[in-house]
């Protein structure tokens, strides 16, 4: 019997024996063992699998599963769309520099003081214009570079939330929308590491920047900056998790070496944000994290869009 015939079969006895499975459209079909794997007519990467028990004829299964790993399946950036990860040791901060390539404006998440003159440089080298330096929240563990970019860069306009109490050119709302060049960035409130932090989406790219409020297989905590685990908590499932499976996450920080995640991934494996609502607020409420060590600081400085303390050798 040929793989299509014999997946066909299974798939009759499945249904007469009312079991639930998904249903595909197949363009071809290839044997793999006991696992047949279904490529669409329009070639789309599935990675779906069948499993045929061997057990007995009379009780053979097909079982239809989509691969968790949904990063195989992210969205590839678009040519005319310039992606860099940059990166702070000293915060383990990530900041994103985004930019059109045929207008060449440029925008900047989450920058971090001490490594202002060395995104400078990079915009300047790569002959961007840098629009806008945006801060996804108030930041409690390193002073944000966007003052002092402001001073290196001149024209370049700062961003953050209306709700986080923070000094800029431009306080967004929810569901506003920042474009450089034809890409466009829409802001999405999600409070609860602070009241004022929001997370970036660019739908056109499949991605999203997640500041503190997720970050990969964890999330920000909620013990200080009017944090509420609870809000957090919706804020991750009712906004971020609402987000297309594939899309791609970028987090401001990571401790572990990771670089991104997928809404899929943090769906089925943070640790944390799989948990329900009473368990996610009593875990976070035991943490007994230490007082950040940069907080009384940094959140003066931020409030201040990091004019506070620009380096002496500048």
């Amino acid at each position: 019997m040929s793989p299509s015939n014999a997946f066909g079969s299974v798939l009759r006895r499945v249904s007469a024996a009312a079991a639930t499975i998904s249903a595909v459209t197949a363009g071809s079909t290839r044997s793999l063992s006991r696992r047949t794997l279904i490529t669409t007519s329009h070639g789309t990467t599935v990675r779906r699998y069948i499993s045929i028990s061997s057990v007995c004829p009379l009780h053979q299964t097909a079982v239809l599963t989509q691969s968790a790993n949904m990063l195989d399946q992210r969205k590839p950036f678009t040519a005319d769309f310039f992606f860099r990860q940059l990166f702070d040791e000293q915060s383990h901060t990530y900041s994103y520099l985004l930019a059109d390539i045929a207008s060449k404006e440029a925008i900047l998440i989450d920058p971090v003081l001490e490594q202002a003159k060395r995104d400078a440089k990079l915009i300047e080298e790569l002959g961007f214009t840098l629009k806008f330096a945006l801060n996804t929240h108030m930041h409690a563990d390193h002073v944000t570079g966007t003052g002092y970019l402001k001073q290196l860069l001149p024209g370049t306009l700062s961003v953050i939330s209306k709700s986080s109490g923070a000094k800029a050119d431009r306080h967004l709302v929810d569901n506003e929308t920042v474009k450089f060049g034809r890409h466009e960035l829409r802001a999405l409130s999600t409070p609860g590491h602070t009241n004022g932090c929001m997370t970036f989406v660019i739908e056109e790219q499949g991605c999203a920047f997640t500041g503190d409020t997720l970050l990969i297989r964890g999330c920000g905590r909620t013990d200080f900056q009017e944090g509420d685990s609870r809000t957090l908590y919706r804020s991750v499932h009712d906004r971020i998790f609402t987000l297309p499976d594939n899309f791609r996450l970028f987090p401001a920080h990571d401790y572990k070496g990771n670089m991104e995640t997928t809404v899929a991934e943090e769906k089925r494996y943070n640790p944390r944000l799989t948990k329900d609502i009473e368990a996610f607020a009593e875990l976070m409420g035991n943490l007994n994290l230490p007082y950040p060590k940069m907080i009384d600081k940094a959140v003066p400085a931020n409030r201040e869009c990091g004019l506070f303390d620009i380096p002496k050798e500048a």
